[in-house]
């Protein structure tokens, strides 16, 4: 498949190429790079331009750079344009343009990457559906999952992200989405905002990129919607509210049995069942977005909600897995991605319907919380599903306050490092355990998530042998 030619590219950047080539997809690292990929030559942690010549040398047709690099030869497959980022940016615009596909763009406190990967279960059985890799949502993640959007997509989903203001409308504004949607809004990046309302008003500035005729779906039941409501008002948008008893759509009967959710909704005045691989209502409220924009596109929302039925959450997004351990087995519930306030909350409430004899959680920092960032730590001490659990671990100079307000017989081991807790977990748990792994992501509990995996792998090749 032919994703650019030279020309187009050239023609789409302003930028100058000496040869022809065509190029099968868009890269921006020369060690995941594919034969025939497009190498962007970002200027990140470090300079791209030090990684095109090996880029070449693995297959790439053709490098967009703003110089020629030391080591790469006068003729070779070179796109040179002013800016990089910027040339990334006019690939991303192009590739909007030249498509007729509907496009979602999601956004919020949490429930982004969630909420996408539904949309692109719901939505792959209806046509051809693009949308974004991982988490790349920032400022060259947007253009770079545009500059990647073949031109016959049917349907693409393309995540947006900020941790400071003024991110998000020209990302909005380059994806140019039909329909809008803010997951939820809470207390995250408040070192760089003054309050939550703050942080609605960037998050609502997605609706500044909104087609003439696109729709904002956004969610009823945070304490900011009125803010998000104002703020469609002022984009002058059709918006489609999901989340409380006089929304569009709404949850009309929850039940979560073992690893399952099963929930009653009423969208549109029509009620439908949702099968749900995972527990957790925050995944709930989740589908009631991932459906108002399969609805609010024209897609067939039957199908969707059966798709949805092949969803699970991501590994580090609450991802749940029985690992084998001392002669039984472990619960596992990896939500070692990212945290916040909202998002911690949710997970409590997650491992809290467990019905495992022991519920057991490690928990990390929230980071970027700004000055209130020591009580909203020891505040989730009083948040009514933590009370359910049986023990909780913590590490990190932030989670210390909220060791310090557990109730003595559910207050754990404080580790001042990851390290520590990863070597320190197999001592901490049971077998039948239901195991709960969350912090911020520069926490680095992923290392306690591998841990109890390798046990588990472990363990399996002993009973092999």
């Amino acid at each position: 498949m032919t994703l650019w030619t030279a020309a187009e590219a050239a023609r789409a950047t302003g930028g100058t190429t000496n040869t022809h080539w065509t190029a099968s997809g868009v890269s921006i690292d020369s060690r995941s790079l594919q034969q025939g990929d497009l190498f962007i030559a970002l200027n990140a942690a470090r300079d791209g331009h030090e990684f095109v010549a090996d880029a070449l040398a693995k297959g790439a047709c053709a490098a967009l750079v703003s110089r020629r690099p030391p080591g790469v030869s006068v003729d070779a497959p070179l796109l040179t344009v002013v800016d990089v980022q910027q040339g990334l940016e006019d690939l991303g615009r192009a590739a909007r343009a030249r498509t007729s596909a509907k496009i979602v763009a999601i956004t919020g406190s949490a429930g982004k990457t969630s909420t996408k990967e539904m949309l692109r279960e719901m939505l792959a059985p209806q046509g051809i559906t693009h949308a974004s890799v991982a988490s790349y949502n920032n400022h060259w993640g947007v253009p770079l999952t545009l500059a990647r959007m073949a031109r016959d997509v049917d349907f693409a989903v393309i995540e947006i992200g900020m941790n400071h203001p003024g991110e998000i409308a020209p990302l909005a504004q380059l994806a140019r989405p039909d329909v809008a949607v803010v997951t939820t809004v809470a207390e995250a990046h408040l070192e760089a905002f003054s309050n939550v309302s703050e942080i609605a008003g960037e998050k609502a500035a997605l609706m500044s990129g909104l087609q003439a005729d696109g729709i904002a779906v956004l969610n009823a039941e945070i304490e900011t919607a009125g803010v998000l409501w104002y703020e469609a008002a002022k984009y002058g948008c059709e918006a489609v509210w999901f989340g409380t008893a006089s929304s569009d759509a709404q949850v009309l009967k929850l039940e979560q049995t073992g690893n399952t959710t099963s929930a009653e909704v009423l969208i549109s005045g029509q009620k439908h069942t949702l099968h749900l691989n995972t527990i957790g209502r925050h995944f709930v409220i989740n589908a009631l977005a991932a459906l108002m924009a399969v609805r609010s596109i024209g897609a067939d929302l039957g199908k969707a909600i059966k798709a949805l039925e092949t969803w699970h959450p991501g590994l580090g997004r609450g991802a749940r897995e029985e690992v084998r351990f001392g002669g039984g087995t472990v619960d596992l519930i990896d939500d070692a991605y990212n945290a916040n306030p909202a998002s911690m909350r949710a997970a409590l409430d997650m491992i809290s319907v467990s019905s495992a004899p022991r519920r057991i959680a490690f928990l990390g920092d929230m980071k970027e919380l700004g000055a209130n960032e020591v009580h909203q730590h020891r505040a989730l001490a009083q948040w009514p599903a933590l009370g359910t659990l049986d023990q909780i671990h913590t590490v990190g100079p932030l989670m210390q306050a909220l060791h310090t307000a557990l109730p003595r017989k559910m207050r754990g081991m404080h580790f001042t490092s990851s390290a520590e807790m990863a070597k320190a977990c197999e001592d901490l748990i049971k077998p039948h355990d239901c195991v709960l792994v969350k912090a911020s992501l520069s926490m680095g509990l992923q290392q306690v998530v591998d841990v109890l995996r390798k046990l588990g792998h472990s363990e399996s090749n002993a009973d092999s042998r």
